[in-house]
């Protein structure tokens, strides 16, 4: 049996702790290796975890492309909708 203490979340080592609501901002990353960035973002989500995503327009590509990997199995919910970005919230279930 180990003498390491328990941990509720997975963590890196480097001391920084998780944002309560961590924000991807997707006008920053280019748009060759946006969709990805964001997929391997969600894939990090442990269940009860959420992130904001800020996008420059509807992400409707990008949520029909979360649909089919997670199924129901990621909650999605708009916070912000144009002109300027879309924020929106995923959460793994």
């Amino acid at each position: 049996m180990s003498d390491l203490p328990l941990v509720e979340r997975p963590t890196c080592g480097c001391g920084h702790h998780d944002e309560d609501l961590p924000v991807l901002d997707a006008r920053t990353i280019p748009h060759a290796i946006r969709h990805a960035a964001i997929l391997g973002s969600l894939a990090s989500l442990t269940p009860g975890r959420a992130m904001a995503l800020i996008a420059p327009h509807d992400p409707l590509p990008l949520l029909a492309q979360i649909r089919e990997a997670y199924g129901d199995a990621i909650e999605i919910g708009y916070r912000e909708r144009g002109p300027e970005a879309w924020t929106l919230t995923f959460t793994r279930v």
